[in-house]
């Protein structure tokens, strides 16, 4: 496991700001590669930073801050005090500030009151949508030009492909024979539903903003670029080409990095993930296993299949297995790489969270 003598928490307000001289901005970003404890930071700066940038500028009528100058200005005039009326004075004295604070309060309620009285109401936000080819309908009715709003279902017919701005933060293509809807959309959460048909997203943003619900799971963007296939019976099919995304339903969550798929089914959720260039008899006994009730004879194939690489469909099976299932799949990631340096066969299969994100920090070499 890599070591790091210096990391970066406290310039990284300024590296999302690009504020750094060039220098040591690549130093960050190399060292962000690298650390995982300061990617996770990095995320979080970020996502301040962005939702910081989407806040509204607002102007508060001139008059409000001449009664908090005069309020702060009759604090400053102070009279001669007598020994007899100290007391008195330093009551007189406190009210003021008191006051002031309260001045100071109303101005800043009536301030944002006033101000939003001036701001139009505008409609909802509406996401861009550009025809790539054939036909485009937005509930139902046919449309030329325009946008996609919040409710809104967009369909496209065998002839039609679309693209959509997702925002600011990306775009997603919708292929043929799709339906896809805009849940959501605010600074805290864009988010759409595709029921049927295949999309391919491409996003810049922080991790957890960028949502698409499927009949059988919900893929939670974590920084990246994916296709997600769903069939006319709710089954999805989901490809990662950069980045990782978190495939969810019911409670169960797997990451699915850069080169990893992994299917879903509806009303059972997400299967075992597994990389694109893993040997077919070892997705097709996932599959069975996931979602077939394969039984001993699916899992047996998929220790017996599995890589080296393939140690990360192995490191997700084993949360979905117990017992002596589970000290088998455990010996067969040793027999392919070895026990990792600081992990323990005991932590392991007590499903130590620790111990499972060493597994995983140490297998970035083996897997990627």
């Amino acid at each position: 496991m890599k070591m790091f003598k210096k990391h970066v928490i406290k310039q990284l307000s300024a590296y999302c700001n690009d504020e750094l001289p060039s220098d040591e901005a690549r130093r960050v970003g190399e060292h962000l590669l690298a650390c995982k404890r300061c990617r996770k930071e990095y995320d979080e700066v970020k996502l301040g930073v962005r939702l910081a940038q989407q806040l509204p500028l607002l102007s508060s009528p001139g008059e409000l801050w001449d009664e908090i100058e005069s309020a702060l200005n009759s604090r400053s005039r102070k009279p001669v005090l007598q020994p007899r009326t100290m007391l008195p004075s330093l009551a007189l004295g406190w009210f003021r500030i008191a006051a002031v604070a309260a001045v100071i309060l109303v101005a800043v309620t009536i301030g944002i009151v006033w101000s939003s009285r001036e701001v139009p109401v505008v409609p909802g936000p509406r996401w861009d949508v550009e025809k790539l080819a054939g036909t485009l309908r937005v509930d139902g009715h046919v449309r030329t030009v325009g946008g996609l709003a919040v409710g809104e279902t967009l369909e496209t017919d065998s002839s039609s492909r679309v693209k959509i701005s997702v925002g600011e933060i990306g775009e997603v293509e919708v292929e043929s024979n799709s339906r896809i809807k805009l849940v959501k959309a605010n600074v805290t959460e864009h988010r759409l539903s595709l029921e049927r048909g295949q999309m391919s997203a491409r996003i810049s943003a922080p991790p957890r903003l960028f949502f698409v619900d499927t009949p059988s799971a919900e893929a939670i963007d974590l920084g990246c670029a994916y296709t997600m296939q769903v069939d006319d019976s709710g089954a999805g099919l989901l490809h990662v080409t950069l980045g990782e995304v978190a495939l969810v339903r019911d409670g169960r969550e797997v990451y699915v990095p850069r080169y990893g798929m992994c299917r879903s089914r509806k009303g059972i959720g997400p299967g075992t993930p597994y990389f694109e260039d893993a040997p077919d008899k070892l997705v097709g006994a996932l599959e069975r296993f996931d979602f077939e009730d394969g039984g001993e004879n699916a899992f047996a194939e998929v220790l017996k299949e599995s890589r080296p690489r393939d140690t990360f469909t192995l490191w997700h099976l084993l949360t979905r297995v117990e017992g002596e299932q589970r000290s088998r799949v455990l010996e067969r990631m040793i027999e392919l790489v070895g026990l990792p340096k600081g992990v323990t066969r005991e932590g392991t299969l007590q499903l130590d969270q620790k111990t499972l994100d060493a597994w995983k920090d140490e297998m970035d070499t083996v897997w990627f």
